[in-house]
Parts: structure tokens; sequence; C-alpha cells
């Protein structure tokens, strides 16, 4: 797995490169209306941390409030279409789809988002969106059964389209 050399850490982005922030350092939405419409998609993961008794519950569909996996779908694809509503710096884009799979995993359950849009900006934060919406609901939904549920590990692992291109998560942190 590879990504583009054009790497956005904080380490690698000049000061000058900050677009959203104006010419005084104030907060702005970027202005997109000059670039290209492009197929953008990206994929972005969290993991819910639960006692080995409650993904039992999960598995065997027991957990009182319902379908833990089906809501928590429901859910994330819900967060992706609202986040411009969210994160105040977002463009509303034309979401084409937006995937959202839950799987039972050895401690725990791992939530796993792709957005997709053919739009002139990217979809990183809607899978984001999508994945932190997916498990706060899964959150909710347990928390009656394990106070200590956890949720770990919100990241994105891939984006491609625009300008920048393709980027691939290479660690496993």
């Amino acid at each position: 797995m590879s990504s583009d050399s054009d790497d956005k850490s904080p380490a690698a982005v000049p000061e000058a490169a900050l677009t959203h922030l104006d010419a005084r350092g104030e907060a702005r939405m970027v202005n997109v209306s000059g670039k290209d419409r492009t197929v953008r998609e990206a994929t972005a993961e969290a993991f819910v941390a639960c006692a080995p008794a409650t993904l039992s519950l999960v598995r065997d569909g027991r957990v009182p409030k319902g379908d833990v996996q089906a809501v928590a779908r429901v859910a994330g694809i819900c967060g992706a279409k609202r986040t411009p509503e969210l994160i105040p710096l977002c463009h509303p884009v034309a979401l084409t789809s937006v995937d959202v799979a839950v799987a039972v995993e050895d401690g725990g359950l791992r939530v796993t988002a792709t957005a997709r849009a053919a739009d002139r900006t990217g979809v990183e934060m809607e899978a984001l969106t999508a994945a932190t919406t997916a498990a706060l609901t899964i959150y909710d939904m347990l928390k009656a059964v394990e106070r200590g549920v956890q949720i770990r590990a919100v990241r994105l692992l891939c984006k491609s389209g625009g300008r920048s291109g393709t980027w691939v998560r290479e660690d496993d942190a």
C-alpha cells in the first residue's frame, strides 16, 4: 500500500497552505468554485471495544434496544448526510452513496464507512462522520448492558479523487 507524496501531516503542511484561514488568520470556508467535479471516495473506521458477554448479546440479537448492527448502519448513513450541519467549515456535497458495515470482532465491533460523491471537494469528513455516528449509536445501544464500552481509533483509511489524488493509511496504529 502506498500513499501519494502530497502528505498532509502537520509537519508537512507549510503555514501558507492552511486553506481554512484567510489573510488575517480567521476561519473561512474554502472557495471551491474553480475546482473541477471529480469522483471522490473516502473510507474511515471506528472500533467500539466491549466485553465478550456484550458481544455475545450483539451476535445473538439479544440487546434490549434492538439490532445494534442494523441501527448503527442507518445512523452512519444519516450522519454522513448531515456532516456540513455538524462540522462548520465543511461544504455540502452531493453524496452518491454511503456504505456502512459493522463487523463483530474479538474485543468489539469495527465500523467501516465509505462515502462517495462526484463533486468539487472530498468526502473524508463524511466518511469519518459516518463511522463516528455509527460508533456513537453502538455505544448508546450497549451502555445499558455495559458501562465500560469505549470508542477507539476513529481514523481515515484512504481517500481518492481530486487534485491531491489517492492517499492510503500505511500504519496499523
